[in-house]
């Protein structure tokens, strides 16, 4: 569904504390999409955030097109990953394709250890 430009933060995962995968969120349409991945109470291990999408919101792939948030020169290309893992409190950014074309998408968090972990997505 068309968005008309507004925007829409959505916590899909709230300060959990295991491994979690969110509920389905409806993103069709969106032209932009970030997700902010978030770990506090870090003891020790770490925390790794994933996504699956989906058209018929039934069958899941791993999206493997995540843009990660790091330094490039003017030379090279965006830096895609399938997952990214934080070791200590704080958070991660991670974009996604501009020619991202699914209707659902998911929210893995994979914890190791211990900690609580967030998602935040945000989309227009």
């Amino acid at each position: 569904m068309y968005r008309d430009n507004i925007t829409t933060t959505v916590t899909l995962l709230d300060a959990v504390t295991a491994t979690t995968t969110s509920a389905a969120v409806e993103v069709a349409g969106a032209t932009n999409i970030s997700l902010q991945g978030v770990r506090a109470d870090h003891s020790s291990g770490s925390t790794a955030w994933s996504v699956t999408v989906s058209n018929d919101g039934t069958n899941y792939v791993a999206y493997n097109l995540l843009i990660d948030n790091v330094t490039n020169t003017n030379g090279q290309q965006l830096t895609r990953v399938a997952s990214k893992s934080l070791g200590a409190n704080g958070s991660v950014i991670l974009g996604f394709d501009e020619n991202f074309a699914y209707r659902y998408l998911k929210v893995t968090a994979t914890e190791t250890t211990d900690g609580t972990h967030s998602a935040i997505l945000t989309y227009f």
